[in-house]
């Protein structure tokens, strides 16, 4: 198989047909019919699986992988890619906002520059002002605490050789944070300047966003926990200093020390960051007992259009 295009499904019904008609014609165009469609449909609450399936049914490139319930969009891509049989994979979302034809141009450019990855950067990132701060905010953040340099304003689409989604998909995490592990896994990546479409509302809003920052900052780092440390020291030094004026002020001052305000707010301060400190570990701890379970990041639960060969 010399190609896959791996695309997820969540209330993308409205999507599919036009989706599988311009990703065909785009693959035909580059490699003829050696290719395949792979598309996942992570639990979509609409009638996305049976517009796929009746795809499926009469487009023998089409595969539909419907898992058992929805894992989330990360999760439901690294199924997707691990699931693709191609030489190259060329991941992208099924909404069009992402232009299947950007395969032919992102081909050429890697075969141009001889890597093994060439994903998609947005020339000016989509939405209102405060969607586009608090993406630029978002990835400040997760660089900042992290150490990763990480690319801004990504898209989804990406072409990648077999051997960059293989050790891609060799990652065993169940905390799957999909910039963060297309980073790490290396390679030659080359970026490609390109202009999404805007087809429907982001489904990433700020909560989730603040979700996916917490992720990934405790998947792929231990400045927070390093932090604590400093921070412990800071205060503990701080305690040291203060202490020694009391005692020196009790001992040539002689002044009596008044301060029932100050006494009760160092004590709730001490005691929010006390708490907000075990709350940090706790996060770290909760990831500890997510990966020791190892249970599956997704469970398929039919495949429809593939034969075996």
């Amino acid at each position: 198989m010399n190609l896959s295009i791996v695309a997820t499904l969540y209330q993308s019904a409205a999507y599919i047909e036009e989706f599988c008609l311009r990703a065909s014609a785009a693959a035909r165009e580059l490699v003829g019919e050696d290719f395949e469609i792979v598309l996942v449909n992570d639990g979509s609450p609409d009638n996305s699986l049976e517009v796929a399936v009746r795809v499926a049914a009469r487009d023998s490139h089409v595969v539909v992988v419907d898992l058992s319930r929805n894992f989330g969009h990360h999760k439901a891509m690294m199924t997707g890619l691990s699931q693709a049989r191609g030489e190259q994979i060329f991941l992208l979302d099924v909404d069009l906002e992402e232009e299947p034809e950007w395969l032919l141009s992102f081909a050429a450019q890697r075969d141009a520059e001889s890597c093994d990855v060439v994903y998609g950067v947005q020339e000016a990132r989509k939405g209102g002002w405060f969607e586009r701060w608090t993406g630029q905010w978002f990835y400040g953040l997760v660089r900042m605490m992290t150490g990763l340099s990480l690319p801004e304003n990504v898209v989804t689409a990406r072409l990648m050789s077999r051997r960059y989604v293989d050790a891609l998909t060799a990652h065993e995490e169940r905390e799957v944070f999909m910039a963060g592990l297309w980073y790490i896994t290396g390679f030659a990546q080359s970026p490609q300047i390109v202009r999404k479409h805007s087809t429907s509302e982001t489904t990433y809003t700020f909560r989730r966003k603040m979700s996916l920052l917490v992720n990934s900052v405790t998947s792929f780092s231990n400045a927070p926990l390093i932090g604590i440390f400093y921070f412990g020291v800071m205060v503990s030094l701080i305690a040291l200093f203060y202490i020694a004026f009391l005692v020196l002020n009790w001992m040539f001052l002689s002044h009596p020390m008044s301060g029932w305000t100050s006494v009760m707010a160092s004590i709730w301060l001490l005691g929010g960051l006390i708490i907000s400190f075990i709350g940090i570990v706790g996060l770290y701890l909760s990831k500890v007992f997510s990966e020791t379970k190892r249970r599956p990041y997704t469970i398929v639960r039919e495949i429809y259009g593939r034969c075996e060969e």
